[in-house]
C-alpha cells in the first residue's frame, strides 16, 4: 500500500511538473506586443522615432499605407479590425475622419488609448481660408460648421507638441520602457526644434515673403509659422482638378507683379495647372516647384528609409528656391 502510495504521489508531481513546463510556454506565446496603428505616415514615423526601432514586442501599423489620400480614404473590414484590437489608435481628428467615431465604438479594446491631433493641439488647429483668387467649390459657399485645416503635420512646432503627447501615452502604456521612449523623444524633438530654426532663418534671408500655388494648398500651417503670404488655386483639402481662366488669370498676374520664381504644386504625377499659369505669365521662365505633403506616402516608401525629417528637410530646400 504505501509503495502505492508514493508512486501515486511521484506521478502526480511528475504531472505537475509537466504541466508547469507546458504551460510556461502557452503564457509567452500568449503575450501581446503592444499595438499602435497610425492612420497616416508622420504619425507613424514619429512613433517609430520614439520606438527606436523597437519591434521585437511592439506591433506598429500605417494604415493608409498605399498612397491613398487622407481625403479620399474609406476604411476596409480588415482595418477595422486592427483599429478594434489597437493598444493605441493616433488619427488627424479632421473631417476625412468621420469615420473613425464608428470604428471607436465598435472597438474590441475598451481600454484603446486614442490620439486625436486636432485635440492634442486644441487653439494651435487653424480653420482653413480662401484668400484672394482662390477658386471656391459649391459646398464652400454653405454655412454651417468650421472646416479646419487637417495638415497639422507640416508644422514642425506643431510635430513637436505632437510627440511630447505620443511619448507621453507610449509611457504610460508601456512603463518598462518609458526612460527609453522619453530619451528617444527628447533627442528627435531637438532635431525637429533645429529644422525649425532652419527654416526660419531661410525665410528671414529670402528676397520674398509669398508663396504661390497653382494647385491645393495643405501648408497653410508652415506658412503661418514663418510669417508667409501665400496664394494658391483652391484650399488645402480641396478635391478640385481644374481651375477656371479667372484663377490662372490670378495667379499669373501675382507672379509677374511679385517677380516670385517659381510656382509651387504638391506632391503627383500632373502638374497641369501650374504649367498653365507660368505660360500665363509675361516671361513664362518660373520653375515648377514641388513641396511633398506626404499625403501619398506608400509601403514602399516606409520600407525604402523614407524618414518625416528627410521629407521636411527636401521642403526646406524647396522652400530656399521658391522664395529666392
Amino acid at each position: 500500500m504505501k509503495k502505492l502510495i508514493a508512486c501515486a504521489i511521484a506521478g502526480m508531481m511528475i504531472f505537475s511538473t509537466a504541466c508547469a513546463a507546458s504551460t510556461s510556454p502557452l503564457q509567452q506565446t500568449e503575450a501581446k506586443p503592444l499595438n499602435i496603428v497610425c492612420t497616416i505616415f508622420p504619425q507613424y514615423d514619429w512613433v517609430r522615432q520614439i520606438l527606436g526601432g523597437r519591434t521585437d514586442d511592439v506591433a506598429l501599423t500605417l494604415l493608409l499605407d498605399k498612397g491613398t489620400d487622407l481625403h479620399s480614404y474609406q476604411p476596409t473590414a480588415d482595418d477595422m479590425v486592427k483599429i478594434s484590437e489597437s493598444d493605441i489608435f493616433v488619427y488627424v481628428g479632421g473631417e476625412s475622419d468621420v469615420w473613425v467615431a464608428d470604428a471607436l465604438r465598435e472597438a474590441e479594446n475598451k481600454n484603446m488609448a486614442v490620439i486625436n491631433l486636432l485635440e492634442v493641439l486644441g487653439n494651435e488647429v487653424k480653420e482653413e481660408e480662401v484668400v484672394e483668387g482662390m477658386q471656391l467649390e459649391e459646398e464652400e459657399h454653405a454655412e454651417g460648421e468650421p472646416e479646419y485645416d487637417e495638415h497639422v503635420w507640416l508644422s514642425l512646432k506643431n510635430a513637436q507638441t505632437i510627440c511630447k503627447q505620443l511619448v507621453e501615452t507610449l509611457s504610460k502604456a508601456d512603463p518598462e520602457n518609458a526612460a527609453l521612449y522619453e530619451k528617444n523623444a527628447t533627442e528627435y524633438i531637438e532635431k525637429l526644434a533645429k529644422l525649425d530654426g532652419e527654416y526660419q532663418a531661410a525665410v528671414d534671408a529670402s528676397a520674398h515673403k509669398t508663396l504661390l500655388f497653382g494647385d491645393r494648398f495643405p501648408f497653410r500651417y508652415l506658412a503661418d509659422d514663418y510669417g508667409l503670404d501665400y496664394y494658391a488655386a483652391f484650399v488645402g483639402c480641396s478635391a478640385a482638378t481644374e481651375a477656371s481662366f479667372a484663377t490662372v488669370s490670378f495667379l499669373a498676374g501675382k507672379l509677374d507683379e511679385l517677380s516670385l520664381p517659381g510656382v509651387l504644386t504638391i506632391e503627383g504625377a500632373q502638374h497641369k495647372i501650374a504649367d498653365t499659369v507660368v505660360s500665363n505669365t509675361k516671361t513664362k521662365s518660373q520653375d515648377v516647384l514641388t513641396l511633398n505633403s506626404m499625403q501619398s506616402v506608400t509601403e514602399k516608401d516606409v520600407q525604402n528609409g523614407v524618414s518625416y525629417l528627410e521629407i521636411m528637410q527636401s521642403n526646406l530646400e524647396v522652400l530656399k528656391k521658391a522664395l529666392g
